[in-house]
């Protein structure tokens, strides 16, 4: 039986807090190749999630603590959806091929994930290309951008 607790989430948000990416997860599938992929991941609200879309599979994702905001983009980078989850929304599900980004607007955040497996690391085709990588200032300059960002509009680089 796999359990995630009070004690293992506090550890892995400390975890996060640590880390340079300030994100950590714990998987729940035992390999990278099982059908199904759940896993937690603590978030601190300075980590950046570039926008980005996963070819292969839907997403779903829930706030186990915290609230996160999560954005859909079309094609051309303009916000579709906002979706506030762990306040009125406790699930989204994305269809494969959707643009998003996600922001953590609380400390010790954990998201919880679900999609459909093996693992496939994202290639360079499924980042956005009207979103720079988020290195330094510029992953600062779209969270505070995601923070804000409503149905309509569009980040300006």
């Amino acid at each position: 039986m796999k359990q995630l607790t009070d004690t293992l989430l506090d550890a892995l948000s400390a975890q996060a807090r640590r880390s340079p990416r300030l994100r950590a997860n714990q998987n729940l599938h035992e390999q990278l190749s099982d059908p199904v992929q759940r896993l937690a991941i603590a978030m601190e609200p300075d980590t950046f999630v570039r926008p980005h879309r996963h070819p292969h599979t839907w997403e779903m994702l829930s706030a186990l603590r915290g609230r996160f905001v999560v954005l859909v983009f079309d094609d051309a980078g303009t916000v579709t959806s906002r979706t506030v989850l762990g306040e009125a929304c406790r699930i989204i599900e994305l269809p494969a091929n959707t643009w998003h980004g996600v922001l953590s607007l609380d400390g010790g955040g954990v998201i919880f994930e679900v999609k459909q497996g093996p693992y496939a690391p994202l290639t360079s085709s499924d980042f956005a290309s009207w979103c720079g990588s988020g290195e330094g200032e510029e992953a600062a300059r779209v969270n505070a951008w995601y923070a804000l960002a409503q149905a309509g509009d569009r980040l300006q680089k």
